[in-house]
């Protein structure tokens, strides 16, 4: 009997199983408890990055507050600037789950009625029929009143802040903490509308203005609680924390519901519609520093984050592990393929209008009465968001989960009422 060559044998085998490989294997769903893992380190990874760089910007405002100069001031808001970068990204988190949404008011709540924390200018009014602590200018006035009763505001101290001053009253836009209560001390109102110009805090009112000593410990008591916020959701998403528990019962909607609600009712029609319609400066989210490009384009990443599977960090290193788009992808390729491609020219879309602001024209002016060619490329943005949000959707029919809830916008879906 003729040898048999043993190469050509193992060639033959390599090429049999190759050929049949398409026919014999098929894409496999990863375990919901898989991607409901990797879910919950992503949003770790990202609440960690978050924390990191609210220490850092910790770290600037106490430079600033030591020293305050020209310099100091930019370092502040420069690192403010890096601190939103991950946190954005964090928000697609937020509408599934409770844990996070009822916290994120101490964080990111916006808008925010700027006299309550300090002083304005005359073109902001004097007074509101909706919120009696309008121009309450806490960091002016060691006493206030709040509801008819007296306050003790001579030490402005974190409890201060959180217990007495967010959401004063009951009214939203008393907002005392977070973000956006920073970037105010740290920019001050922008004044310019639509035309070019963020705020012009000098760095002289935490040295030589009225009531330096005063908004010097507003500042550090608002970038201290952010600190020991962000420092409470990390540990929520930590093995064994809250938040982490609670996926378990809360399923794969949880994410479907997050990246639905912040495409739809809050990122297309909140954040941006509502301005476009309006042509308002003030309906912009970060509207102190001009940075609301950069918000919106990290809000649109972390949608795409989710669905993935994968979140590159501050650091560079790469969290990633089974995904939505795995889930998907098992059950209908073509659909999974279609909303990879809808996340992606949204990503595309919100690209443009940040490159746009990057080069001059701020957000605040793109969405400005008559800037035709700015409005459209906003409008463009509305529209990916739009579409994607249409993609999910066909998603959950695909799952045939019925406690999705993806929320609304009147921006978007009544818009005649928001003129009303």
């Amino acid at each position: 009997m003729p040898s048999i060559d043993k190469r050509w044998l193992r060639g033959l085998t390599i090429t049999l199983a190759v050929s049949v490989s398409p026919m014999a294997v098929q894409a496999q769903a990863p375990a919901d408890a898989d991607v409901l893992s990797n879910y919950a380190d992503l949003a770790l990874a990202g609440y960690e990055d978050s924390l990191a760089t609210a220490k850092a910007l910790d770290v600037a405002i106490d430079a600033l507050i030591a020293d305050p100069s020209e310099q100091t001031l930019e370092a502040a808001r420069n690192a403010w600037k890096a601190a939103r970068i991950p946190y954005q990204q964090t928000e697609a988190f937020r509408f599934g789950n409770p844990i996070v949404d009822e916290w994120e008011g101490r964080v990111n709540a916006w808008p925010l009625d700027e006299g309550l924390i300090d002083y304005v200018a005359t073109s902001y009014g004097t007074e509101s029929d909706s919120n009696a602590l309008y121009v309450a200018n806490v960091i002016a006035n060691p006493d206030i009143t709040i509801d008819g009763a007296a306050v003790d505001a001579s030490d402005i101290t974190p409890k201060l802040l959180r217990d007495a001053l967010q959401e004063a009253a009951g009214v939203e836009s008393n907002v005392a903490t977070g973000y956006h209560a920073i970037e105010f001390l740290l920019w001050g109102q922008d004044l310019n509308g639509t035309e070019a110009g963020a705020g012009e805090r000098p760095f002289t009112d935490y040295s030589s203005a009225d009531h330096a000593d005063r908004r010097s410990a507003y500042l550090k008591a608002a970038s201290t609680l952010l600190v020991s916020d962000l420092e409470e959701m990390v540990g929520n998403w930590e093995a064994g924390g809250a938040a982490r528990e609670a996926l378990p019962e809360l399923g794969i909607s949880a994410i479907l519901t997050g990246m639905g609600s912040l495409s739809f009712g809050e990122l297309a029609g909140e954040r941006m519609k509502l301005g476009l319609l309006l042509h308002d400066p003030e309906e912009e989210h970060d509207c102190f520093s001009d940075n609301t490009h950069v918000s919106h384009l990290e809000d649109a990443r972390g949608i795409q984050n989710v669905y993935l599977g994968k979140y590159v960090r501050v650091d560079g290193s790469v969290v990633e592990g089974p995904s939505l788009s795995d889930v998907i992808a098992a059950k209908d390729e073509a659909l999974d393929t279609e909303i990879k491609a809808l996340l992606d020219d949204t990503m595309t879309k919100m690209e443009v209008m940040a490159d746009r602001a990057e080069a001059g024209e701020a957000y605040d002016q793109q969405i400005g009465e008559g800037n035709q060619e700015g409005n459209a490329v906003v409008q463009a943005a509305i529209d990916g968001l739009i579409a994607q949000t249409r993609g999910i959707e066909r998603a959950v029919a695909l799952l045939e989960l019925s406690d999705v809830t993806i929320e609304d916008s009147d921006s978007l879906s009544d818009p005649d009422a928001v003129f009303q």
